[in-house]
């Protein structure tokens, strides 16, 4: 048997995404959250495991750490270039940020709002704080539509008789949304998966499959794609020019995500 790990946004999904840089006060939807990230030493990328619209109804001056212990809220780490700096860390470090507030979130909630008018997914909101001070630099809300081949390629997969599984960064609600549309059974879909988890993934599926293809598109599939006896990045988001680290990882190199039909593995 065989199977196919997929990442979601900007792989299954075409991804739509806005940014709020805190401190600019400014909208910046033309960025990519794993690339600031790794822009600048010691940053990582939170995911609420909640919706927007719970999130919306926040008080906007409250503080995103109060919200987060009010609600006994989930948050979960999605990618960070800080080693050191581990999922139990976040809410501690987070409460040395007064600054932070839901406002900031839910402006973001409100941009992508206005730029699309029908969301497939809407992959959740989050933020992106430094993993040493605990300052809120950046917001985010993701969402997207699936891409036109996903569906077909799907269930030319399904025909085939390979196993098709989900690791992806978003939150878990969105994902099992993802996986009822698709198909794709409850216990194959990995939520709010960062690099290391997804490497754990295909490392504990390849002792189950004769063979394991690895999907993803960008920095925080580096280490699944390397691990995966198939690893191959897609190209199809279009997002400008991509790391050596990243091409390299990479196994085989496509545009279309209906080219996995072509790859015998």
């Amino acid at each position: 048997m065989k199977a196919v790990v997929f990442d979601n946004s900007g792989t299954l999904l075409k991804r739509y995404r806005t940014l709020k840089n805190v401190n600019k006060n400014e909208i910046c939807d033309y960025m990519n959250s794993i690339d600031i990230v790794d822009a600048k030493p010691n940053r990582a990328l939170v995911i609420f495991q909640a919706n927007h619209k719970f999130l919306s109804k926040a008080n906007p001056k409250e503080s995103i750490y109060n919200f987060i212990i009010k609600n006994d809220l989930k948050c979960n780490l999605s990618y960070t270039n800080d080693s050191e700096f581990k999922e139990e860390d976040i809410l501690n470090t987070l409460k040395n940020d007064n600054t932070g507030i839901m406002k900031e979130i839910q402006e973001s909630i409100v941009a992508i709002k206005s730029k699309l008018d029908n969301i497939h997914i809407c992959s959740g909101s989050g933020f992106i704080m430094n993993t040493k001070t605990g300052k809120v630099e950046f917001t985010i809300t993701a969402g997207g539509k699936l891409f036109p081949e996903v569906k077909d390629l799907i269930n030319n997969l399904k025909k085939r008789k390979i196993d098709i599984y989900i690791a992806s960064g978003d939150n878990n609600e969105s994902l099992m949304q993802l996986g009822e549309l698709l198909g794709i059974p409850k216990n194959h879909v990995c939520g709010t998966a960062n690099s290391k988890r997804k490497e754990s993934i295909v490392k504990k599926l390849k002792n189950k499959y004769e063979k394991v293809m690895m999907v993803g598109n960008a920095s925080n599939d580096i280490l699944a794609l390397k691990v995966a006896d198939v690893g191959v990045l897609t190209t199809q988001q279009d997002e400008g020019e991509l790391s050596f680290e990243l091409l390299d990882s990479a196994d085989i190199i496509i545009n279309n995500i209906n080219e996995i039909n072509d790859i015998d593995f």
